[in-house]
């Protein structure tokens, strides 16, 4: 399972926060494109 995909499944179910996934994005877990696709919304700028 890569990280996209636990944290993907994470976000679904409600387990972890758009700023949790913003936090994951700076540390270089997931992608600007990642979190984009998890949240259906544009990265923070």
């Amino acid at each position: 399972m890569t990280d996209f995909e636990k944290w993907n499944g994470r976000y679904k179910k409600h387990w972890c926060t758009k700023e949790q996934l913003q936090m994951l994005v700076q540390l270089g877990v997931l992608t600007e494109a990642e979190y984009e696709e998890i949240t259906g919304e544009p990265y923070p700028s």
